[in-house]
């Protein structure tokens, strides 16, 4: 997960100097940057008309290029930017859709329950034509549909009921706008009253009943009245300029954000004082001014600090945003460091993408998991300090420079989303590259692993895991028998619950005790070389004998007999004999241990094996006798074996003991030694 997300972060940074490119070769072919002031002078009378429909102001009765600059002047700064941006809006021909309303009950969950937006639609009565035409309705849809308002037809065909109970018995044009200034209010519904049936006063018609939700202040009595209030509004915004009404952005806005800012219209058309405007820091107009707890902030200032409805929209989001809009943001994230699994994961194709589809289910089920305590957090009366501080971190953090080049690039890119992903899948192929070279270093043979190969192999680890049940179901040690008797397998498909067992992890390993074969009497090296040869005749001799005597003894004598060792004979590792006492007790671990003499070989320090563990020479993995100075490593059932070559058999999926097949991750009942029989006859 650490790897997905450095991953993600450096794509992030990226793209951060990705656009500063672009910024440096705008700026070396055209010579300006997106931040510069155009003049509207130098604009052409179809230019100054489109930075007008972008911010919503009419000019249909503006026949001269003089009078609609002056309107572009008034409404405030012109950027290379948004002029950028408004004349790719205009040449990109996308159609809008528009609804088509089923009946009463799709029209009241669409807009009567829409409590933040605002809905222009067209009724179309009984065997009656529509108020407005075909191509007239489309140039409306394209030209609201800038500043967010919804459309949609209503045909009393459908549901002739609600269109009578309405009082809906001619076409008309209906508008639905949130009542009251707070969040979630009422809405209300006007009709179109008018007699011109035309795009520009249809659209003045809707701008105006959407800027009377505006408060406007006309003296600046007033504006010191309001400018010193302190009321439930933390954050608001005031829009200083020379205009009749406010731009349809700016009133679109301020439904988008009912309940959370509070737009405020300064009209200063004929204002002879404007001393108090000096004394609160505002000395042109126009001007976009936000006022904080925490001061006073100028909009238009920064890097993509636009005059348009995109740009002001991410900037107040980002400033007050909604529960909503975080966890939008977490699950764009969640979801882009997800497919940063689809080029670290190496081998098969189709592994990648059964890697994926486990990863985007996983992170996904993660992130709205953990959203459900937050929502329940945040809904406790005891927070609103909480709530309040972190707004105010908010607040602190994106009115910045550096927060405003990132919503800046965040508009880039989410116009531009073929690059986006271009990108992506750029930055991915890298990874890609780089994961690929440093596991052909490591020498990791799932590089070089194909479809065919990975699917073997995942069919594999589920038959390991379908015919050799976990130990941990068992009370007994398990032996398969399943190729000896076929009645089994057929007997377990009558229980398909038992087909589905958890992976087990191998955390446990490293809690097994290791400890160091150690001996008693260490020889140096050279008297070990002298004594060698003399003692290997003898010793092969020996376990000759020792394996022609094992023969002779039955299963149930090694169990059950304890008999007296002299001085002078061999003693058996692999039984356990305890010199001290100089009884052997022969014991069930199942160790095949070398045989040594007393004379000859080195007595092992039984005192340095922890208590619980079985005594035994050779590792029955390997098949080769414990070394001095090797690392050992014990099961819980007793039995002791190389640490490397139970950790290789563990990792492997064999989660049980070589010799009893007891689970590795389970006590068991430490061993007792049996007592030694008495040779006393009884009593």
């Amino acid at each position: 997960m650490w790897v997905k997300l450095c991953c993600l972060l450096l794509y992030f940074l990226a793209l951060f100097v990705l656009a500063r490119v672009f910024e440096a070769v705008a700026w070396y072919e055209s010579g300006f940057l997106a931040t510069q002031l155009v003049d509207p002078v130098a604009l052409s009378f179809r230019k100054l008309r489109t930075i007008l429909e972008c911010r919503g102001l009419g000019h249909s009765g503006l026949p001269e290029k003089k009078d609609v600059r002056a309107l572009v002047e008034k409404s405030g700064d012109l950027m290379e930017g948004e002029l950028y941006s408004a004349l790719k809006e205009e040449e990109a021909s996308e159609s809008v859709s528009s609804t088509n309303f089923s009946g009463e009950m799709h029209f009241y969950e669409l807009v009567e329950d829409t409590k933040d937006g605002i809905w222009l639609v067209q009724v179309i009565a009984n065997d009656r034509s529509p108020l407005v035409g075909k191509v007239h309705w489309q140039k409306m849809v394209k030209k609201v549909s800038r500043f967010g308002i919804r459309t949609g037809t209503f045909n009393c065909s459908s549901d002739p009921r609600y269109c009578k109970r309405r009082g809906w018995l001619k076409s008309t044009l209906i508008m639905s706008v949130p009542q009251t200034s707070t969040s979630k209010g009422k809405v209300m519904l006007k009709e179109y009253s008018g007699r011109k049936i035309e795009v520009e006063h249809i659209f003045k018609w809707i701008t105006a009943h959407a800027a009377s939700r505006i408060k406007t202040i006309y003296n600046s009595e007033h504006l010191k009245e309001e400018w010193n209030k302190s009321d439930q509004y933390r954050v608001k915004i005031y829009l200083f300029a020379n205009l009749d009404q406010p731009p349809a952005f700016f009133s679109a806005l301020s439904v988008k954000f009912t309940g959370r800012v509070e737009f405020i219209f300064v009209n200063v058309e004929n204002w002879d004082n404007k001393s108090y405007m000096a004394e609160i820091g505002i000395y042109k107009t126009p001007s976009y001014i936000l006022r904080t707890p925490e001061g006073i902030y100028r909009y238009g200032n920064n890097t993509g600090e636009f005059i348009s409805l995109r740009a002001m929209d991410s900037f107040l989001r980002s400033l007050q945003p909604e529960v909503n809009d975080l966890f939008v943001l977490s699950l764009v994230l969640v979801n882009l460091m997800a497919w940063m699994d689809l080029f670290i994961t190496q081998g098969a194709t189709i592994k990648r993408f059964v890697v994926l589809i486990s990863t985007l289910g996983t992170y996904n089920s993660l992130l709205i998991i953990s959203w459900l305590p937050v929502l329940g957090f945040l809904q406790l009366p005891y927070l609103d300090s909480f709530y309040e501080y972190s707004l105010k971190l908010f607040r602190y953090s994106n009115t910045t420079t550096l927060a405003s080049w990132v919503r800046a690039d965040w508009m880039f890119y989410s116009s531009h989303p073929a690059l986006f992903l271009s990108t992506y899948l750029g930055h991915g192929l890298l990874i890609d590259y780089f994961e690929k070279k440093r596991r052909r270093n490591n020498n990791t043979d799932e590089v070089n692993a194909n479809n065919l190969e990975w699917l073997s192999s995942l069919w594999d680890w589920y038959t390991s895991y379908l015919f050799h049940p976990i130990a941990s179901f068992q009370h007994f040690p398990f032996d398969s028998d399943w190729d000896e008797d076929p009645d089994l397998f057929l007997e377990r498909l009558a229980f398909p619950d038992l087909w589905l067992h958890p992976l087990i992890p191998t955390d446990y390993i490293k809690n097994l005790p290791m400890w160091r074969f150690q001996c008693l009497g260490a020889h140096s090296d050279e008297e070990m070389l002298e004594t060698f040869p003399d003692s290997e005749s003898d010793s092969e001799s020996e376990n000759k004998e020792v394996f022609s005597s094992d023969r002779e003894v039955s299963e149930d004598d090694e169990l059950s007999t304890c008999h007296r060792c002299s001085e002078g004979e061999r003693r058996c590792g692999a039984e356990a004999c305890s010199c001290a006492t100089h009884y052997c007790h022969h014991e069930p671990c199942g160790c095949k241990g070398s045989c040594y003499s007393s004379a000859g070989d080195l007595e092992p320090d039984w005192s340095t094996w922890p208590n619980d563990m079985l005594h035994c020479t050779e590792c029955v993995v390997c098949l080769e006798n414990f070394a001095k100075g090797c690392l050992l490593m014990g099961l819980p059932c007793g039995h002791v074996f190389h640490q490397s070559c139970i950790v290789m058999w563990l990792a492997g999926g064999r989660h049980c003991c070589p010799v009893c097949r007891w689970v590795s991750y389970k006590k068991k009942q430490p061993y007792t030694h049996p007592q030694p029989l008495s040779s006393e006859p009884p009593s």
